[in-house]
């Protein structure tokens, strides 16, 4: 069985150096071959990001470019559906056979809030879930809402080699480097005409700049 695949999905409004050391520490903490990204097109659980869907994917082609082992994938952006994580699951799946383990990667609090997506004890059905969380402030059962600390407790695995062994149905976590670093931030200090240098990366910062992103009206 090949190695497992990360799928990292988000807005990236935009991507930023918190998004990149995520998706490389996945990589080394959990075994992954790869980290697929998916930008998503049309988030239905946020405000409409300030920025084309395109510019978006743009940004992220930008930022992943120089590191083999991360893919794009464009099909929610070219998509004008809602991009619900289930169905891009069920979408790779389709693509990638029923046998490749994928591993979903998502940050601690957006883990917190998993049983508020739609059809979400569906995705365990679809791949392994992988939660980030800041060096010492393990994910704990007690501080998960009654039906998330359920699926946790009965689904985490200590043993990440596990990942390869199976398509999907674990929940696993790890410790990533703590950088305090925000889409929100960015946008704002950028909104103000401040510097977001050292944030996300320069050819990132040439996109913005070149395309005159996220200035106020």
């Amino acid at each position: 069985m090949s190695d497992p695949l990360g799928i990292f999905g988000g807005t990236f409004d935009p991507v930023h150096y918190g998004h990149l050391r995520l998706a490389e520490e996945s990589m080394a903490h959990l075994g992954l071959g790869g980290v697929r990204w998916i930008p998503a097109g049309n988030p239905p659980h946020r405000d409409t990001p300030q920025v084309t869907a395109a510019q978006r994917l743009a940004m992220v082609r930008t930022a992943t470019q120089d590191n083999p082992r991360f893919s794009v994938d464009p099909a929610e952006v070219e998509s004008q559906a809602p991009s619900y994580t289930v169905q891009t699951l069920e979408r790779l799946r389709g693509e990638l056979g029923a046998q490749q383990s994928l591993v979903l990667l998502v940050g601690a609090d957006a883990f917190a809030g998993l049983a508020s997506w739609h059809r979400w004890t569906e995705i365990f059905d679809l791949a392994h879930v992988a939660v980030s969380h800041r060096p010492g402030f393990p994910v704990e059962a007690a501080s998960l809402p009654k039906a998330l600390s359920a699926q946790f407790s009965r689904r985490r695995m200590l043993d990440v080699g596990a990942l390869k062994a199976s398509p999907g149905g674990a929940i696993v976590t790890f410790a990533m480097t703590q950088l305090a670093i925000s889409a929100t931030q960015i946008r704002k200090l950028l909104a103000n005409d401040l510097s977001a240098r050292y944030l996300l990366p320069d050819s990132v910062l040439d996109y913005i700049s070149s395309h005159s992103l996220y200035r106020n009206p």
